[in-house]
């Protein structure tokens, strides 16, 4: 009720008249029960007024479509952030753990060697907590299956590839008696059937999950994958855009495209795939090296390798540690002739370097790569370039590295072959 004016000054008003005992006793008993209660809240008993309500916390289930829409954005790393935020909060999610194993996965291709594999790792224990809450769950053993079949693509041996394969199939097959119209565990069996070159099953497979669900980006991309492992790059190229306009933002798509027409040496096509996988990572404030990578390729399949080394520089610029991406450069320039740059970014990439030994303009550490199938490449033409150049104390003690390991191929046997018969005719001359 408002208080009028009179009311006001008729309260504020001196009280005439002695004093009430009564009041006495009503002020002394709010005293009391005030230092009782300040004990109170002194020793925890009690909480104290007008604190801070707690921050609720988050749902599971909008941190998962937190990391749904990164993913169809582009964002692979902010999706992954997402789903791991989700199963910190709810970790009995089977769903979201094996959401987290295929977009690790996806992920895992935009990233180069060493992070790559490690990144295949996340997502194989990922989708294991899967497959231990659920284990009769189709998806997720179809999505087992993919995880293995793409941890075999980036294996650092045949053993292994071989191995993971094995695994992949057993899973894949598993997945498809679970539930046979579950269009991942088709698609993911095609995709393992066209790995192990078993190129009937896997189209039989393709079309029966692209029969059962055209619109699933999943789907297109193995079909074009399919058409791809059989050299129907053509085909290859209109699954693969097809599956662009289901997730417009996926950049690996794009540079899956580009590849495919580079292999019909349709450049100017490619570089325009590639810079399209590049705009789209600008625009997120991805720095993604891959693109520039693909790029440089590509320049260097035209023999344009000043273009290619400026964009495997640029690359760099993104993830100047990366050993990998050194490898990549010093490859463009020694195809180049330019045997003495090789040798300062192949230093890098095949022993490492302090930031002193890094001649070029990143000056960081790198830890150099393990040899390995992605690596020899590196390791091989490091000995061509430096036994060319006589430097042969370096040249060689990588050689007995290579031999070590690859006494069984013929062609790296060749490559090194070649190197110590040249270091061996420099001594004799110097002799």
């Amino acid at each position: 009720m408002r208080i009028s004016k009179k009311r006001k000054r008729k309260l504020f008003q001196q009280q005439v008249g002695g004093t009430n005992p009564y009041r006495l006793m009503f002020w002394g008993l709010l005293i009391v029960i005030g230092l009782v209660t300040l004990r109170n809240v002194q020793t925890g008993e009690i909480e104290p007024l007008f604190q801070p309500t707690p921050t609720p916390t988050r749902s599971a289930a909008s941190y998962r479509a937190e990391g749904a829409a990164f993913f169809e954005a582009g964002n692979l790393t902010a999706a992954v952030q997402a789903y791991q935020d989700a199963l910190a909060v709810d970790p009995s999610d089977y769903v979201g753990w094996t959401d987290l194993a295929r977009i690790q996965a996806y992920s895992a291709s935009l990233l180069t060697q060493g992070p790559k594999r490690d990144r295949l790792a996340e997502a194989r224990e990922s989708i294991a907590n899967a497959l231990e809450l659920a284990p009769n769950d189709s998806t997720a053993n179809a999505v087992n299956a993919f995880v293995l079949d793409w941890s075999a693509g980036a294996a650092g041996s045949a053993a292994e590839r071989q191995a993971f394969l094995a695994q992949a199939s057993t899973a894949a097959i598993r997945a498809v008696q679970l539930d046979s119209r579950n269009v991942y565990a088709l698609a993911y069996q095609a995709e393992v059937f066209a790995d192990q070159q078993q190129y009937t099953q896997a189209f039989q497979y393709a079309q029966q999950a692209l029969s059962l669900n055209p619109n699933l980006m999943d789907v297109r991309r193995v079909n074009a994958y399919v058409n791809e492992s059989t050299g129907d790059y053509a085909g290859a190229i209109e699954e693969y855009q097809a599956a662009t306009e289901i997730a417009p933002n996926l950049t690996f798509l794009y540079i899956s495209i580009g590849q495919n027409y580079r292999q019909l040496a349709l450049y100017d096509e490619a570089l325009d795939y590639f810079d399209r996988a590049a705009t789209i990572n600008e625009a997120l404030g991805i720095q993604d090296p891959l693109p520039y990578v693909a790029i440089a390729k590509t320049y260097t399949r035209m023999g344009e390798f000043f273009a290619a080394a400026l964009n495997a520089e640029r690359a760099i610029d993104f993830d100047p540690q990366n050993a990998d991406l050194y490898g990549q450069l010093g490859h463009i320039r020694f195809q180049a002739r330019n045997y003495e740059g090789a040798i300062r970014v192949l230093h890098c990439a095949v022993e490492g370097c302090t930031a002193e030994e890094n001649e070029e303009r990143w000056a960081v550490e790198v830890q150099g790569l393990e040899l390995t199938d992605a690596s020899v490449v590196y390791y091989y033409v490091y000995t061509s370039a430096t036994s060319s150049l006589g430097e042969c104390d370096t040249a060689l003690p990588v050689v007995d590295q290579i031999e070590a390991v690859y006494a069984d191929n013929s062609l790296v046997m060749a490559i090194t072959a070649d190197n110590r018969g040249t270091c061996a005719l420099l001594a004799e001359r110097d002799n």
